[in-house]
């Protein structure tokens, strides 16, 4: 059987020490230490709101794309709260998500949602 080498963290809690210890300490970690291949960061909901307010959480989004990590976000949340530039001048892929989810999800891909 073939390891599937790809991690999604599907980040929907807006909670900074949570976004820091956990989302990013682990996402930025799991690329460098090579835990995985490669390692996608899903900004879901409030969050979103959260990295366009926040230049902390802009210069930890930046640092995991500077370290390898894949920053994306779901389009549809990003534009009903009016985030969707904010998001990309810092680099992050802003995208439909529901499709990709499902697909992910169906396949049995290694997600942790926080």
């Amino acid at each position: 059987m073939s390891e599937k080498n790809t991690l999604y963290i599907l980040w929907t809690n807006d909670n900074p020490i949570t976004s820091e210890k956990m989302v990013f300490m682990y996402g930025i970690n799991a690329k460098l230490r090579e835990w995985w291949e490669n390692v996608t960061i899903i900004i879901w909901g409030a969050p979103a709101s959260l990295v366009a307010e926040s230049r902390d959480m802009q210069d930890l989004v930046k640092g995991a794309i500077d370290k390898g990590v894949h920053v994306t976000a779901c389009k549809a949340c990003a534009e009903q709260l009016g985030v969707v530039e904010a998001l990309e001048d810092i680099g992050v892929e802003v995208i439909y998500w529901g499709e990709p989810l499902t697909r992910v999800l169906k396949n049995n891909e290694a997600i942790i949602s926080v």
